[in-house]
């Protein structure tokens, strides 16, 4: 019995020391385990651009905008010190590396979260939340004074009385326009002058500029007193003159703002949209861009505002009323300009969007480039860099994306383009003025906002292959993926201040909302 108690007490103990080691290897196994929890399906409009193959982004030195060379000490010393209530977290925090140098990169630990937007907020919340972005640091950058030779114009300091001819601004009926009391003081001049004279080498407008409402109000409420075709292009366009001198490019309403794009058409087959220019306008800015011309909705009265003071001809042959009594027009250009084609007022009543005209080209000349991830605009054939995964690295060698701030200036655009889904990006412009070294114009995004169900990934074609970003324009990003600051909600609050949204919403819901299982 002593022989079989103590076999007992030994096995006893020997399974309680077996027990307690395992439960010390296991707790020592589940404190090694990382504690926080698993990054969140990536599933929000900014999930392709974190859910890529590589860590670090390379981030191009240069502004693109008035000298940024301070924003990472500045949103230091504003946020990761905690001293700035209601914005984003440090950068410790968020799972960030930001190592500085020469060659500055960014680190990312994590993607961007998810958020739910099943349930609509109060559109007091969203002003709130774009007030909010647009005080926030990185929308604030201390920069210095803008060189005199930075500015695209210049007033004359002194005009000699024999040049100030009366003939200075004819127009072909003098009466529709007011009479002309500039001078070089900035307050005589009309919104446009002053949007014009404020261009300068890194953006078209200022921060908080408070030209932007003045001037936008002008597009959708001054007097039209002329209307032509604008010649060129694939679709139908109008240039409007108000009578303080200023113009606009009209782009007419071709169908409903829910209507996706046909899957069965070609990128290139598709219509323009009236309410994609002006969404893109307030994307472009809320991006901290600010290199798309301003954009307002309008309802155009077809007949009193284009019909009864155009003096195109042949835009004027081609106004006919429809069948059941609307008022149309189709005027003159390459593609979908017939009766099948027609724009119709409602019976009279168009929508439109008025886009802000830059200055004349003998004023200030510009230069078309074409994109090196242009589309092949064929049914058959690829581009180059479709069946070329390196294909970067040859661009990188290229004047003028071999140096200078080129390359990340072009991924800003490939990243308006891709949030808007617009595959139409085949060239774009630049001020000859400022070689290359100045911002890339976003024009022409009348091809944006045509499918909601989808994206296009291909867009981003350009951010992959070159793994490139610039860490302002990546740190806005990040900010814009917070609850507070959500991409959706700021976008829903400033397409609210436009004429157009009295009507009906500039973008439908799907097109603003989060779809966890869209591809």
């Amino acid at each position: 019995m002593r022989r079989r108690s103590r076999t007992i007490c030994l096995s006893l103990a020997f399974i309680t020391i077996f027990l307690h080691l395992l439960l010390a290897l296991t707790s020592l196994s589940i404190y090694h385990q990382p504690c926080d929890p698993p990054p969140p399906p990536r599933t929000d409009i900014l999930r392709v651009l974190a859910h890529t193959s590589y860590t670090s982004v390379g981030v191009g030195r240069g502004p693109a905008e008035p000298p940024t060379d301070t924003l990472q000490r500045h949103f230091s010393n504003k946020d990761a010190k905690g001293g700035a209530k209601g914005h984003i977290q440090t950068l410790s925090d968020k799972g960030w590396s930001v190592k500085g140098g020469e060659n500055a990169s960014i680190s990312l630990a994590g993607g961007v979260g998810h958020h739910d937007s099943n349930q609509a907020e109060p559109l007091e919340s969203d002003l709130s939340k774009l007030e909010a972005l647009f005080d926030h640091p990185l929308y604030n950058i201390p920069s210095p004074a803008v060189p005199e030779e930075d500015w695209l114009l210049k007033v004359k300091p002194k005009v000699k009385a024999i040049e100030k001819s009366s003939q200075m601004w004819v127009s072909a009926s003098q009466e529709a326009y007011e009479d002309v009391q500039w001078t070089s003081d900035s307050n005589s001049h009309p919104p446009w002058l002053r949007f014009h004279l404020n261009i300068s080498r890194w953006q078209l407008y200022l921060h908080r500029d408070p030209n932007m409402e003045p001037l936008t109000q002008q597009l959708a409420t001054h007097r039209i007193v002329s209307a032509v075709q604008k010649s060129g292009g694939t679709q139908l366009k109008l240039v409007m003159s108000f009578p303080n001198y200023g113009q606009a490019m009209l782009k007419p309403m071709k169908q409903e703002r829910d209507e996706e794009t046909n899957y069965n058409l070609y990128y290139f087959s598709d219509f323009e949209r009236h309410n994609a220019e002006i969404a893109a306008f307030h994307l472009d800015r809320i991006l901290g861009y600010r290199r798309v011309p301003p954009v307002a909705g309008r309802l155009v009265d077809v007949v009193k505002e284009i019909k009864d003071i155009t003096t195109d001809r042949k835009l004027a042959r081609t106004f006919f009323t429809s069948p059941v009594g609307n008022v149309c027009f189709y005027g003159q250009c390459s593609y979908y300009c017939s009766t099948e084609h027609a724009v119709c007022g409602r019976p009279r009543h168009l929508e439109a969007s008025l886009a802000v005209m830059l200055p004349d080209l003998s004023l200030a000349s510009r230069r078309t480039w074409r994109s090196p991830w242009r589309r092949s605009y064929s049914r058959s054939k690829l581009a180059k860099w479709e069946t070329e995964p390196d294909y970067c690295s040859t661009v990188k060698k290229t004047p003028p994306y071999d140096k200078g701030t080129r390359l990340v200036d072009f991924m800003d655009m490939v990243i308006l383009d891709f949030l808007m889904g617009n595959m139409d990006r085949h060239h774009y412009e630049t001020f000859e003025k400022f070689g290359n070294n100045t911002f890339l114009l976003h024009l022409d995004n009348g091809r944006a906002f045509g499918r909601h169900s989808k994206d296009e990934p291909s867009i981003l074609a350009p951010l992959e292959q070159c793994c490139r970003i610039r860490r302002s324009t990546w740190l806005r990003l990040r900010l814009l993926s917070l609850p507070q600051y959500r991409l959706s909600d700021v976008m829903r609050a400033s397409l609210f201040s436009d004429p157009l949204h009295r009507v009906a919403p500039l973008l439908s819901e799907p097109h603003l909302a989060l779809n966890p299982h869209q591809n």
